[in-house]
């Protein structure tokens, strides 16, 4: 298993990204101080359910995120309630979304 970081700096400040890359499989988050937006892999109806803000980016097994570095060129997918009302929304930029989250 491996673990890369990488941060990315929004106009309202920085946000974090996390890749945990096993043979065959990736989870890759970027979280900020406000909420996170996570591959498919993660549950944000489950994270709403703890009060966070939680949105999913696109990714399929064709056309996986792959690394942080394709991650803020993807659209959001689905965002729970909480990410929402930050101004989330379906179809979004992902770089964009990083700021609401910062």
């Amino acid at each position: 298993m491996q673990v890369h970081a990488k941060t990315y700096q929004t106009p309202k400040g920085i946000v974090e990204g996390v890749q945990t890359k096993w043979a065959g499989f990736n989870i890759l988050l970027v979280a900020g101080s406000k909420g996170f937006l996570a591959c498919p892999a993660i549950d944000v109806d489950a994270c709403e359910g703890y009060g966070v803000a939680a949105a999913i980016v696109e990714s399929t097994p064709d056309n996986p995120i792959g690394t942080l570095e394709r991650f803020s060129d993807r659209k959001v997918t689905k965002a729970n309630e909480k990410a929402s009302a930050l101004g989330i929304k379906e179809g979004m930029v992902v770089s964009d979304a990083f700021a609401l989250i910062a």
